[in-house]
């Protein structure tokens, strides 16, 4: 007989579990919060009365209800007088992490009115909105006032007025001050890239927030994971009434922002050992580099980056500015280098890793879109580099990407941010990404007598914002073509990996964002080792002539490699051979970028501004020249300038008609009249 009176009154029983002390405290600290809802771990429910747990999840209108009052009643011994101030309302009691999480592609028909858990990413939010929960109507005859409760989407007037006496049928008038309203606001989430089979489009669901506590929490591109109700609902269309197939919708009840964290991958002890194990060993880069793409032959530098790039530096979050720990990484290459296959595995592997070619991207696609919506007003979803945030962003042919498109990454790349004002939507979205990218070379193969910034069809300004430049040329070359010949075709023979990777991929993915928590400082060695560095390269350009070797922007980068070394091996500090090795890395990058053709010598003024330094040097001397015999000729007869040129300058006849060309294309000089020049 008592079991039977203990089911019948869940209530009792939920307000018997709000005893323990836990959540008492939280009760009690209520009040000193101003808040009117109660966050509760579905796990002690379970633990306490799992079938009342079971009962929460299959009929949640009815048991939230239940646990909404007995949450009130536990307020009231608590804490009467605040109880009494929220009585009205009422409070709303948040279950926090349900045992199983239900996919976005498995939820259907039989989830309707039950209580799930989603994962996801908010790809768009609306504004919030008030909307109302009680209506009151003033009856225009008598004056009489009726107050209707609002569940539907649409507002309901009475059907006649409460007064007996009056007893109308309308017209009636809406008091808002009389109602109650609740904030509300709409977001969607959609399925996390990383959980997304190959081949297929992301799902998506609406998801309804209604309350102070739910409203406004959730950002585009923040990671979520959301307790609620899957509702049905079916679309209206005019003059034909309500369709048979229905939407589905999830009415929250509460949301857990999960990417706050760093990149928490659940990792087991038993895996953690591994990774501890791992991380031991005096050898743990040389691995790490043999894990990475383990089917492309070759490329250790090229690896090596990619590892710094996974790792990434530690930001710094100043006062007055933020410097950036991600490292971007380009590589350059003649077709049928492996480029694409590096960036679609980087992007497999990376924690949070995106994947996007640079001809079917536009600029609203990487960074973030203004949409209007049906109701009228605007919102925001977010683009490739914001879903990726504190991840890698892959780009492959950025080279192909209309210019417009391009422009739109260069603050993702340096200021880690995302900014959009479009249609009164002015707002900044974190995108703290690191961007790998590939691009062709402009002539279809890589000129080594020719700059980068020729070499390549992107602008300068994106140029100097990546930390290593690589160039993957294919060059043949007996030795090195035999065994790669014999890796491909062994590949295509056994159709398994040719050297089997010394860590397996989920293993090092885990390992990665183990890492991504270090924070290593600086010793004083290795401070010394990469101020000597930076130094020695500068004081070589300071003898007149001579080309600027390296920027601070190097010297930036070079710190980032050096913790992002240290990172691998889970030092707290960065060791001499860190900067050693950040130092070989960056002189192999602008060996391969940076070196003036003419003079040989290391030029990052390629990278900056897209000119040598020498050609720089002769282009002014040549205009000088003309500006000179202007004066005296008024034109100038280009035979003579290539004359003077020559005899008074030593630059002699293709090299000064390439540059005079150069002039004119850049709009310096122009031609008035057949085999003239003047200055513009």
């Amino acid at each position: 007989m008592n079991e039977e009176v203990s089911i019948a009154d869940p209530q009792e029983r939920l307000q018997d579990f709000l005893k323990s002390d836990k959540y008492r405290q939280r009760i009690s600290q209520m009040a000193i919060t101003g808040s009117t809802s109660l966050v509760m771990d579905f796990e002690d429910l379970l633990e306490a009365d799992s079938a009342l747990a079971e009962s929460v999840i299959e009929k949640p209108d009815e048991y939230l209800e239940h646990t909404n009052r007995a949450a009130l009643a536990q307020l009231q011994i608590e804490d009467p007088e605040y109880a009494e101030r929220v009585a009205e309302i009422g409070v709303k009691v948040q279950f926090r992490g349900l045992p199983e999480t239900i996919p976005l592609r498995t939820l259907g028909s039989d989830h309707i009115g039950k209580l799930v858990m989603v994962d996801g990413i908010v790809v768009r939010a609306t504004p919030s909105r008030p909307m109302v929960t009680e209506a009151a109507f003033k009856c225009k005859g008598c004056g009489n006032i009726s107050r209707i409760v609002q569940t539907s989407p649409f507002l309901r007037a009475p059907v006649k007025c409460s007064d007996p006496g009056c007893g109308r049928t309308g017209p009636f008038d809406f008091i808002e001050e009389e109602s109650t309203f609740i904030d509300s606001q709409e977001i969607r989430i959609q399925e996390l890239p990383e959980d997304l089979p190959p081949g297929q489009l992301p799902r998506w669901i609406n998801i309804k927030l209604v309350g102070r506590d739910l409203v406004d929490i959730a950002r585009p591109g923040d990671h979520v994971s959301i307790v609620g109700v899957v509702r049905a609902e079916a679309p209206t269309l005019p003059r034909v009434g309500k369709l048979r197939v229905f939407m589905l919708h999830l009415d929250a009840n509460f949301i857990d922002i999960t990417s706050k964290e760093p990149e928490a991958v659940l990792i087991s002890p038993e895996e953690e050992r591994q990774i501890l194990e791992l991380a031991k060993d005096p050898w743990v880069h040389r691995k790490v580099i043999r894990s990475i793409a383990p089917s492309i032959y070759g490329y250790e530098h090229v690896k090596e980056s990619i590892m710094y790039q996974l790792f990434g530096g530690v930001p710094k979050h100043l006062p007055d500015i933020t410097i950036r720990g991600d490292m971007n990484v380009l590589l350059i290459g003649d077709p049928g280098t492996a480029k694409s296959q590096l960036l679609q595995y980087v992007a497999r592997i990376a924690p949070r890793g995106l994947y996007t070619s640079g001809r079917g991207t536009t600029a609203a696609g990487l960074t973030a879109a203004v949409l209007r919506e049906r109701e009228g007003g605007m919102s925001l979803e977010a683009g490739a580099l914001v879903l990726a945030d504190k991840g890698v962003a892959c780009i492959d042919e950025i080279d192909k990407m209309r210019p417009e498109d391009r422009v739109a990454i260069h603050e993702a790349m340096e200021q880690h941010t995302v900014s959009v004002a479009k249609g009164g939507i002015v707002a900044t979205l974190n995108a703290r990404t690191a961007i790998l990218a590939a691009a062709n070379p402009a002539l279809g193969r890589y000129e080594p007598y020719r700059t980068v910034a020729e070499n390549i069809a992107l602008p300068v300004t994106i140029l100097s914002r990546f930390d290593l430049i690589f160039v993957l040329r294919d060059v043949p070359e007996k030795e090195l073509d035999t065994r790669m010949s014999e890796h491909i075709l062994d590949l295509h023979k056994t159709g398994t990996v040719p050297v089997e990777p010394p860590i397996p991929p989920d293993l090092l993915r885990k390992y990665i964002s183990y890492a991504r928590n270090m924070k290593p400082v600086l010793t004083e060695e290795a401070l010394q080792r990469l101020r000597d560095f930076y130094l020695t390269m500068r004081s070589a350009s300071e003898t007149e002539g001579t080309p600027i070797a390296i920027t601070p922007r190097q010297l930036e980068s070079l710190v980032r490699l050096a913790e992002a070394r240290a990172r691998v091996a889970f030092r707290k500090e960065i060791l001499a051979e860190d900067a050693e090795a950040a130092i070989s890395i960056m002189k192999k990058s602008l060996e391969e970028v940076g070196i003036d053709v003419s003079s040989h010598k290391i030029d990052i003024d390629i990278i900056m501004t897209g000119k040598p330094k020498s050609v720089r040097d002769k282009l002014s001397v040549i205009l000088g020249a003309i500006v000179e015999m202007e004066r005296e000729t008024g034109m100038v007869e280009k035979s003579a300038l290539l004359e003077k040129l020559e005899t008074e300058y030593e630059i002699t006849g293709p090299e000064a008609e390439a540059l005079v060309r150069r002039l004119q294309s850049e709009g310096t000089i122009y031609s008035p009249r057949e085999g003239y020049l003047k200055k513009t």
